[in-house]
């Protein structure tokens, strides 16, 4: 073989491993969109399940405020604690440890609650103020 056959064939294979070492901008973008596409997708989907697993929380947090408030109500001369006391009385007695809500605000505790009730517990919602629709919906028991 001659000499300048050689250099051919050397600079052929270099040209064809360039070619095949990495991607073009086209396949990288093509790549870039699809990973948009589906992220856009699952973004949809979850959004939704998250608010609602918020509320959730909320409604079971309540629920087991409500019960500790009953024990420590019977523990106590048939009175609920008053609204300086708060809900920091109940902790580590009746409830291990006070939760705060999904939005890590403490929960509103107000003694007596609107209509007769004996109290009220609430969150405040995402906004963290009273009021407010949908995820800044208070919340209360």
């Amino acid at each position: 073989m001659s000499k300048d056959r050689i250099v051919h064939l050397r600079r052929k294979r270099a040209t064809r491993r360039r070619r095949e070492q990495g991607f073009t901008l086209v396949e990288m973008m093509v790549v870039l969109v699809i990973i948009g596409l589906l992220a856009t997708v699952v973004i949809i989907n979850v959004m939704p399940a998250t608010e609602k697993a918020a509320r959730t929380r909320v409604q079971a947090d309540l629920s087991t405020i409500e019960s500790a408030l009953e024990q420590w109500r019977l523990e106590n001369n048939l009175r609920y604690p008053t609204t300086q006391e708060g809900l920091a009385v109940l902790s580590p007695r009746f409830i291990r440890r006070l939760p705060n809500d999904p939005w890590d605000t403490p929960y509103v505790y107000v003694t007596p609650g609107p209509n007769g009730a004996p109290f009220r517990i609430a969150s405040l919602g995402a906004d963290k103020r009273e009021g407010g629709e949908g995820e800044n919906a208070d919340i209360t028991n």
